[in-house]
């Protein structure tokens, strides 16, 4: 929760690759009340008050993950449609062209964007999703020790940087600080 406060405040890509390694947690802890508050909570270096509010935070994770039969696979609402949020203020952007640097970094991304949706084979999956589900694919072949090409890592760096400038032109929108 202390975690996802911050990152939400600060990078919305972040925030959502975030929430959704903590879904991926909740899953692996069988959403298990008792295991999230063991494995998961109790880590926390935080006074008791503070441990209780981060417990509730999993605990509502949990029933929305029951609600919308997320207990194995997929993500919130809440998360795809700000997913979709930021996916709209992207066309939005590139629609109104106030912004050729960004422009330009969304440009160098597209032909790999391309690349990595053909390869998924979900035609559906929009630009912004796409650069998400490899961020995070990487980040999971990472963790279990997987080799990455670097071809993959060229990618990854060319949609980390496409998503950075992203998630700050859209906070600043979102804090009032941009108009387009």
């Amino acid at each position: 929760m202390l975690i996802a406060q911050k990152k939400r405040k600060e990078n919305i890509a972040e925030y959502i690759l975030y929430m959704w390694q903590i879904e991926d947690l909740i899953r692996a802890n069988e959403l298990d009340l008792d295991k999230i508050r063991r494995v998961l909570v109790d880590r926390y270096d935080q006074p008791a008050e503070v441990k209780e509010e981060i417990f509730t935070w999993y605990k509502n994770l949990v029933v929305m993950m029951e609600k919308e039969r997320k207990q194995k696979v997929g993500h919130l609402q809440v998360i795809e449609n700000l997913l979709n949020d930021v996916y709209e203020f992207h066309l939005r952007l590139m629609k109104s062209n106030t912004q050729p640097a960004y422009n330009t970094m969304y440009q160098s991304a597209t032909g790999m964007i391309e690349e990595f949706k053909a390869k998924s084979g979900d035609k559906s999956l929009n630009d912004v999703a796409v650069c998400m589900n490899a961020l995070y694919g990487v980040l999971m072949l990472k963790l279990q020790g997987r080799e990455v090409s670097a071809a993959t890592m060229n990618a990854i760096t060319t949609f980390s940087k496409f998503l950075s400038g992203l998630s700050k032109l859209y906070l600043d929108f979102e804090n009032g600080k941009f108009e387009m």
